[in-house]
């Protein structure tokens, strides 16, 4: 590290933590960026649903605000990242015991005015007459199929961009460097850590906690000691299928009405997701059998005309998300981006607990916002808005 002093620092080298450490650059200040692994996205950054979306489910949780902050954000990565993130297709079938028609066409409705007449906001029916040509979809009690548009990306790539940009302004990032203990007064944070190159002190004006799964570790090793933080780790699972899906993504109805994905992912399927409690180190999150076999079982219901519906997976891979400590099926808790300042310090220290991977740079500049009060003035470098992102080698 070039110096021990700067005026943000920033735990987790996730996409809210690139996020934070791009918004913080841009906006003029000296940033440090920690990061306890090798490289970037090693935790949930690299092991979601890869989707740049509204959330089209959320509607059904009155979540409006969310809904739209994801869709204007979709609009601005469509235009930023054109090699990172690219709009799909969705399908989207009614079946005779499901949904009513009626129903999904208003919440599509919305959906559409919510993105404003941005990229991908228009809707469609599929005819009947293709039913039968897509991708081995059950059609037996189908009574409509909705077309929409979403996005996918690459979410550790879409991450490292993030954290390039990030470095390109002036921002140090430091990999295999772990936090062993923070200290944090009115006045500044002081960390101290741990890399193969030995211990180093560094200070900070505010210190932004976005470990994301390990958001609750981090506020443990502040002083003077917090109140613990009342949230659950969410373990979503997905399963990769051998087979390309030719003509785009899938948004269905699990047979337990919970809503899962069949996306494309180059030439192969990707199933997801699920959502289980976790306890334990979020470093050995992985997918249960039961789990595993749920989405199959799901997949094989949904197109039995596929042939990856006589395979089994390729792969399968875990995330954890950080929810508020809710009572309630997982599926129905807030999605909403929570900020919590910590006890004593003037807010010196921001834990950034969930947080959406599409909503990334909005939650960023709330950051900014919430602790600008407590930055020194400097010149801004570029607005994140107008900033491009570009696959990094």
């Amino acid at each position: 590290m070039t110096g021990g002093l700067f005026d943000v620092a920033v735990v987790g080298a996730g996409i809210h933590g690139a996020g934070v450490a791009q918004a913080a650059a841009a906006a003029g200040h000296s940033v440090v960026l920690i990061e306890q692994y090798a490289g970037p996205a090693r935790g949930t950054s690299s092991r979601s649903s890869k989707l740049i979306h509204g959330g089209l489910r959320y509607l059904e949780q009155a979540q409006f605000a969310l809904v739209r902050e994801c869709l204007e954000e979709r609009a601005l990565l469509l235009r930023l990242a054109p090699e990172l993130v690219r709009l799909t297709p969705f399908h989207l079938p009614v079946y005779a015991a499901g949904d009513s028609v009626w129903r999904l066409r208003a919440g599509l409705t919305l959906y559409a005015l919510l993105a404003r007449c941005g990229p991908g906001a228009r809707f469609s029916s599929v005819p009947r007459s293709r039913w039968h040509d897509l991708d081995g979809l059950e059609t037996r009690n189908l009574r409509h199929l909705f077309r929409y548009f979403d996005a996918q990306t690459d979410d550790a790539a879409l991450t490292r961009a993030v954290i390039a940009s990030a470095e390109a302004l002036g921002a140090e990032v430091h990999y295999q460097t772990a936090l062993v203990a923070a200290q944090v007064d009115t006045r500044r944070a002081v960390l101290q850590c741990e890399s193969p190159a030995g211990s180093r002190e560094l200070a900070a004006g505010v210190l932004i906690n976005a470990a994301g799964p390990w958001v609750a570790e981090v506020i443990a090793k502040v002083s003077p000691p917090q109140r613990p933080v009342p949230l659950s780790l969410v373990a979503g699972s997905h399963v990769l299928l051998p087979g390309r899906l030719t003509h785009g993504a899938y948004t269905l109805r699990a047979r337990d009405a919970r809503v899962f994905f069949a996306l494309p992912a180059g030439s192969h399927v990707l199933v997801g997701t699920t959502e289980l409690e976790f306890r334990g180190d979020p470093a050995g999150v992985a997918p249960t059998p039961m789990e595993r076999a749920y989405l199959v079982d799901n997949f094989r219901s949904a197109f039995p005309g596929h042939p990856a519906a006589a395979s089994e997976p390729l792969d399968s891979f875990a995330g954890l998300r950080v929810l508020p400590a809710q009572t309630g099926p997982a599926n129905r808790r807030s999605r909403e981006t929570i900020l919590r300042s910590a006890d004593g310090n003037n807010g010196r220290l921001l834990s950034i607990i969930g947080g959406k991977l599409t909503a990334y740079r909005a939650t960023a500049d709330k950051v900014l916002r919430r602790v600008g009060h407590l930055l020194p003035n400097r010149r801004r470098r570029a607005d994140t808005r107008d900033l491009p992102l570009r696959p990094v080698d």
